[in-house]
Protein backbone atom coordinates (compact mmCIF):
# COMPACT_ATOMS: atom_id res chain seq x y z
CA UNK A 1 0.00 0.00 0.00
CA UNK A 2 3.21 1.87 0.04
CA UNK A 3 6.52 3.32 -1.55
CA UNK A 4 9.21 4.47 0.05
CA UNK A 5 13.07 4.90 -0.14
CA UNK A 6 15.47 5.20 2.63
CA UNK A 7 18.97 6.23 2.11
CA UNK A 8 22.35 7.39 4.10
CA UNK A 9 24.01 10.45 2.75
CA UNK A 10 27.87 9.37 1.77
CA UNK A 11 29.11 13.16 2.89
CA UNK A 12 27.09 14.35 5.97
CA UNK A 13 26.35 10.82 6.77
CA UNK A 14 23.01 11.91 7.47
CA UNK A 15 19.91 9.24 7.25
CA UNK A 16 16.88 10.21 5.32
CA UNK A 17 13.54 7.86 4.58
CA UNK A 18 10.96 9.73 2.32
CA UNK A 19 7.04 7.76 1.67
CA UNK A 20 4.15 8.53 0.09
CA UNK A 21 0.95 6.05 0.10
CA UNK A 22 -3.18 6.07 -0.28
CA UNK A 23 -3.31 5.74 3.27
CA UNK A 24 -3.97 8.02 6.08
CA UNK A 25 -0.47 9.25 7.71
CA UNK A 26 1.99 6.88 6.39
CA UNK A 27 4.80 8.98 7.49
CA UNK A 28 3.29 7.98 11.47
CA UNK A 29 3.53 4.38 10.51
CA UNK A 30 6.75 3.64 8.14
CA UNK A 31 9.36 5.47 9.16
CA UNK A 32 12.11 5.06 12.16
CA UNK A 33 15.44 6.41 12.03
CA UNK A 34 18.22 6.91 14.74
CA UNK A 35 20.86 9.68 14.12
CA UNK A 36 24.10 8.19 13.94
CA UNK A 37 22.89 4.60 14.16
CA UNK A 38 20.63 3.57 10.62
CA UNK A 39 17.34 3.88 9.68
CA UNK A 40 14.24 1.23 8.48
CA UNK A 41 11.20 1.43 6.73
CA UNK A 42 8.33 -0.99 7.23
CA UNK A 43 5.03 -1.34 5.47
CA UNK A 44 2.46 -3.14 3.15
CA UNK A 45 0.75 -5.49 6.56
CA UNK A 46 2.63 -2.88 8.55
CA UNK A 47 4.55 -3.83 11.58
CA UNK A 48 5.78 -0.98 13.36
CA UNK A 49 7.62 -3.42 15.94
CA UNK A 50 10.64 -3.40 13.04
CA UNK A 51 11.45 0.07 13.64
CA UNK A 52 12.06 -0.38 17.36
CA UNK A 53 13.51 -4.00 17.28
CA UNK A 54 15.97 -2.62 13.89
CA UNK A 55 17.06 0.28 15.26
CA UNK A 56 18.09 -1.33 18.90
CA UNK A 57 19.96 -3.90 16.80
CA UNK A 58 21.74 -1.56 14.61
CA UNK A 59 22.38 0.26 18.15
CA UNK A 60 24.23 -2.64 19.10
CA UNK A 61 26.44 -2.86 16.15
CA UNK A 62 24.84 -5.64 13.91
CA UNK A 63 24.59 -5.24 10.32
CA UNK A 64 21.76 -4.21 8.26
CA UNK A 65 22.00 -8.01 6.87
CA UNK A 66 21.77 -8.90 10.55
CA UNK A 67 19.64 -6.84 11.69
CA UNK A 68 16.90 -7.54 9.56
CA UNK A 69 17.37 -11.11 9.49
CA UNK A 70 16.77 -11.20 13.69
CA UNK A 71 14.05 -9.00 13.21
CA UNK A 72 12.25 -11.31 10.73
CA UNK A 73 12.90 -14.50 12.85
CA UNK A 74 10.68 -12.57 15.77
CA UNK A 75 8.03 -11.77 13.11
CA UNK A 76 5.37 -14.45 13.02
CA UNK A 77 3.86 -13.12 9.78
CA UNK A 78 7.28 -12.01 7.62
CA UNK A 79 5.59 -13.05 4.29
CA UNK A 80 3.22 -10.36 4.57
CA UNK A 81 6.08 -7.62 5.46
CA UNK A 82 8.24 -5.18 3.47
CA UNK A 83 10.58 -3.56 5.20
CA UNK A 84 14.33 -2.44 4.94
CA UNK A 85 17.17 -1.21 6.54
CA UNK A 86 20.28 0.43 6.42
CA UNK A 87 23.47 0.87 8.99
CA UNK A 88 26.03 3.32 9.86
CA UNK A 89 27.87 2.31 7.44
CA UNK A 90 25.58 2.17 4.54
CA UNK A 91 24.76 -1.03 4.14
CA UNK A 92 21.44 -2.12 3.14
CA UNK A 93 19.11 -4.96 3.12
CA UNK A 94 15.34 -5.17 2.44
CA UNK A 95 12.53 -8.08 2.56
CA UNK A 96 9.48 -8.37 0.43
CA UNK A 97 7.03 -11.06 1.60
CA UNK A 98 5.57 -13.57 -0.64
CA UNK A 99 2.57 -12.29 0.62
CA UNK A 100 2.92 -8.77 -0.10
CA UNK A 101 0.10 -6.89 -2.65
CA UNK A 102 -0.30 -5.88 -6.09
CA UNK A 103 3.73 -5.66 -7.92
CA UNK A 104 5.13 -5.42 -4.54
CA UNK A 105 9.73 -5.58 -5.23
CA UNK A 106 12.26 -3.95 -3.91
CA UNK A 107 15.95 -2.69 -5.18
CA UNK A 108 18.43 -2.26 -2.57
CA UNK A 109 21.92 -0.64 -3.42
CA UNK A 110 24.85 0.31 -1.18
CA UNK A 111 23.74 3.51 0.66
CA UNK A 112 20.13 3.54 -0.32
CA UNK A 113 16.78 0.99 -0.99
CA UNK A 114 13.59 1.20 -1.85
CA UNK A 115 10.37 -0.87 -2.22
CA UNK A 116 7.22 -0.58 -3.34
CA UNK A 117 3.96 -2.93 -3.11
CA UNK A 118 0.07 -2.06 -4.30
CA UNK A 119 1.79 0.04 -6.97
CA UNK A 120 1.65 0.30 -10.62
CA UNK A 121 4.79 -1.19 -11.63
CA UNK A 122 7.08 -3.47 -10.30
CA UNK A 123 9.90 -1.65 -11.98
CA UNK A 124 9.17 1.92 -9.28
CA UNK A 125 11.75 0.97 -6.98
CA UNK A 126 14.89 0.28 -9.48
CA UNK A 127 13.76 3.93 -10.56
CA UNK A 128 13.68 5.86 -7.39
CA UNK A 129 16.81 4.11 -6.90
CA UNK A 130 18.08 5.52 -9.83
CA UNK A 131 16.35 9.14 -9.78
CA UNK A 132 18.08 9.51 -6.17
CA UNK A 133 21.47 8.57 -7.50
CA UNK A 134 21.13 10.98 -10.43
CA UNK A 135 19.68 14.28 -8.16
CA UNK A 136 22.32 16.30 -6.56
CA UNK A 137 21.30 18.83 -3.66
CA UNK A 138 20.70 18.09 -0.22
CA UNK A 139 19.23 14.78 1.22
CA UNK A 140 15.57 15.71 1.13
CA UNK A 141 15.70 17.33 -2.62
CA UNK A 142 17.18 14.08 -3.58
CA UNK A 143 14.50 11.75 -1.20
CA UNK A 144 12.38 14.09 -3.28
CA UNK A 145 12.85 13.20 -6.80
CA UNK A 146 12.91 9.57 -5.89
CA UNK A 147 9.23 9.86 -4.69
CA UNK A 148 8.44 11.78 -8.41
CA UNK A 149 10.07 8.84 -10.35
CA UNK A 150 7.87 6.40 -8.40
CA UNK A 151 4.38 8.67 -9.41
CA UNK A 152 5.94 9.04 -13.07
CA UNK A 153 5.52 5.35 -13.37
CA UNK A 154 2.15 5.63 -11.53
CA UNK A 155 2.73 5.31 -8.48
CA UNK A 156 0.44 3.76 -6.13
CA UNK A 157 -2.34 1.52 -8.05
CA UNK A 158 -5.31 3.71 -5.20
CA UNK A 159 -3.85 7.21 -5.79
CA UNK A 160 -2.83 9.49 -3.08
CA UNK A 161 -3.38 10.29 0.52
CA UNK A 162 -0.19 11.03 2.44
CA UNK A 163 3.25 11.73 2.47
CA UNK A 164 6.31 12.07 4.73
CA UNK A 165 9.89 13.00 5.02
CA UNK A 166 12.13 12.37 8.38
CA UNK A 167 16.16 12.88 8.54
CA UNK A 168 18.67 12.23 11.08
CA UNK A 169 21.92 13.50 11.60
CA UNK A 170 25.39 11.28 10.72
CA UNK A 171 26.34 11.41 14.68
CA UNK A 172 23.75 10.45 17.58
CA UNK A 173 23.82 13.33 20.77
CA UNK A 174 20.79 12.02 22.14
CA UNK A 175 19.33 15.53 21.95
CA UNK A 176 16.01 15.43 19.54
CA UNK A 177 16.70 19.35 18.80
CA UNK A 178 19.72 18.62 17.39
CA UNK A 179 19.47 14.61 15.73
CA UNK A 180 16.38 15.04 13.68
CA UNK A 181 17.26 17.46 11.26
CA UNK A 182 13.49 17.30 9.49
CA UNK A 183 9.98 15.84 10.11
CA UNK A 184 7.77 17.10 7.80
CA UNK A 185 4.20 15.07 6.99
CA UNK A 186 1.14 15.47 5.40
CA UNK A 187 -2.26 13.42 6.49
CA UNK A 188 -4.23 13.52 3.98
CA UNK A 189 -4.39 15.59 1.28
CA UNK A 190 -5.30 15.00 -2.76
CA UNK A 191 -1.88 15.66 -3.51
CA UNK A 192 0.23 15.15 -0.74
CA UNK A 193 3.50 14.82 -2.84
CA UNK A 194 2.88 18.82 -3.77
CA UNK A 195 2.11 19.82 -0.26
CA UNK A 196 5.07 17.98 0.83
CA UNK A 197 7.63 19.27 -0.88
CA UNK A 198 6.15 22.98 -0.14
CA UNK A 199 6.62 22.25 3.69
CA UNK A 200 10.52 20.85 2.77
CA UNK A 201 11.13 24.48 0.92
CA UNK A 202 9.67 25.95 3.98
CA UNK A 203 11.85 23.73 6.61
CA UNK A 204 15.03 24.33 4.35
CA UNK A 205 14.15 28.45 4.63
CA UNK A 206 13.47 28.17 8.17
CA UNK A 207 17.16 26.68 9.29
CA UNK A 208 18.82 30.16 9.27
CA UNK A 209 15.87 31.66 10.59
CA UNK A 210 15.22 30.14 13.50
CA UNK A 211 19.31 30.66 14.58
CA UNK A 212 18.70 34.84 13.22
CA UNK A 213 15.35 34.88 15.41
CA UNK A 214 17.22 33.08 18.56
CA UNK A 215 20.58 35.72 18.44
CA UNK A 216 21.49 38.65 19.45
CA UNK A 217 19.68 40.45 16.43
CA UNK A 218 15.96 39.39 17.68
CA UNK A 219 16.40 38.99 21.63
CA UNK A 220 18.38 39.20 24.45
CA UNK A 221 19.60 41.92 27.36
CA UNK A 222 22.66 43.00 25.01
CA UNK A 223 22.01 45.18 21.61
CA UNK A 224 23.39 43.17 18.66
CA UNK A 225 26.20 44.18 16.47
CA UNK A 226 25.74 46.30 13.21
CA UNK A 227 27.10 43.21 11.29
CA UNK A 228 24.40 40.82 13.55
CA UNK A 229 21.56 43.05 12.76
CA UNK A 230 22.56 42.90 9.06
CA UNK A 231 23.12 39.55 9.07
CA UNK A 232 19.59 39.14 10.28
CA UNK A 233 17.81 40.99 7.79
CA UNK A 234 19.08 39.11 5.03
CA UNK A 235 18.15 35.76 6.23
CA UNK A 236 15.06 36.80 7.41
CA UNK A 237 14.31 38.65 4.21
CA UNK A 238 15.36 35.69 2.11
CA UNK A 239 13.11 33.43 4.25
CA UNK A 240 9.96 35.66 3.71
CA UNK A 241 10.46 35.34 -0.26
CA UNK A 242 10.61 31.50 0.63
CA UNK A 243 7.20 31.76 2.96
CA UNK A 244 4.98 34.37 0.50
CA UNK A 245 2.38 36.30 1.90
CA UNK A 246 0.47 33.81 3.87
CA UNK A 247 3.50 33.20 6.59
CA UNK A 248 4.43 36.65 7.55
CA UNK A 249 6.80 35.43 10.66
CA UNK A 250 10.16 36.36 9.19
CA UNK A 251 8.51 40.05 8.52
CA UNK A 252 7.70 39.82 12.13
CA UNK A 253 11.36 39.33 13.71
CA UNK A 254 12.50 41.15 11.66
CA UNK A 255 10.55 44.20 12.74
CA UNK A 256 12.27 42.75 16.07
CA UNK A 257 15.63 43.31 14.63
CA UNK A 258 14.98 46.41 13.43
CA UNK A 259 13.40 47.63 17.07
CA UNK A 260 16.46 46.61 18.88
CA UNK A 261 19.10 48.17 16.28
CA UNK A 262 17.20 51.33 17.54
CA UNK A 263 15.26 51.55 14.29
CA UNK A 264 11.85 51.91 16.25
CA UNK A 265 10.12 54.11 13.73
CA UNK A 266 11.10 51.47 10.62
CA UNK A 267 10.11 48.35 13.23
CA UNK A 268 6.91 50.49 13.56
CA UNK A 269 5.94 51.02 10.46
CA UNK A 270 6.64 47.12 9.40
CA UNK A 271 4.56 46.02 12.00
CA UNK A 272 1.40 48.12 10.94
CA UNK A 273 1.68 46.55 7.34
CA UNK A 274 1.41 42.89 8.76
CA UNK A 275 -0.96 43.66 11.33
CA UNK A 276 -3.30 44.99 8.97
CA UNK A 277 -5.61 42.30 9.18
CA UNK A 278 -4.49 40.52 11.98
CA UNK A 279 -3.65 42.94 15.31
CA UNK A 280 -2.35 39.54 16.83
CA UNK A 281 1.24 40.40 15.63
CA UNK A 282 0.98 44.33 17.52
CA UNK A 283 0.37 42.37 20.56
CA UNK A 284 2.60 39.88 20.48
CA UNK A 285 5.53 42.43 19.12
CA UNK A 286 5.07 44.49 22.42
CA UNK A 287 5.24 41.65 24.54
CA UNK A 288 8.81 40.50 22.61
CA UNK A 289 10.06 44.04 22.98
CA UNK A 290 8.92 44.44 26.94
CA UNK A 291 11.39 41.37 27.52
CA UNK A 292 14.28 43.20 26.61
CA UNK A 293 13.16 47.10 26.94
CA UNK A 294 16.26 48.88 26.54
CA UNK A 295 19.77 46.46 24.60
CA UNK A 296 22.76 47.36 26.69
CA UNK A 297 25.65 46.90 24.12
CA UNK A 298 28.78 45.03 25.51
CA UNK A 299 30.17 47.89 27.40
CA UNK A 300 27.86 48.44 29.55
CA UNK A 301 26.83 45.02 30.32
CA UNK A 302 30.66 44.83 31.33
CA UNK A 303 30.44 47.82 33.69
CA UNK A 304 26.93 47.59 34.82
Amino acid sequence: MTYSIIARDVVTGQFGIAVQSHFLAAGQKVPGALAGVGAVATQANVRTGYRKEGLQLLSNGASAEEALAASLANDPMPELRQVAMIDAQGHTAAHTGTGCWKAASHHADFGVSAQANTVADRAIPGAMVAAYQASAGPLSTRLLAALDSAEALGGDLRGRQSAAIYIVGGTHTVDVDVDVLMDLRVDNDPEPLAQLRTAVGLAIAFEPMWWAIRGPACRGPIAPSREETEEAFEVLTTAQGEYGPQNLEPTFWRAIALWRASRQQEARQALTEIAKDNPGWTLLFDDVVSRWPIPRTSTERNHA
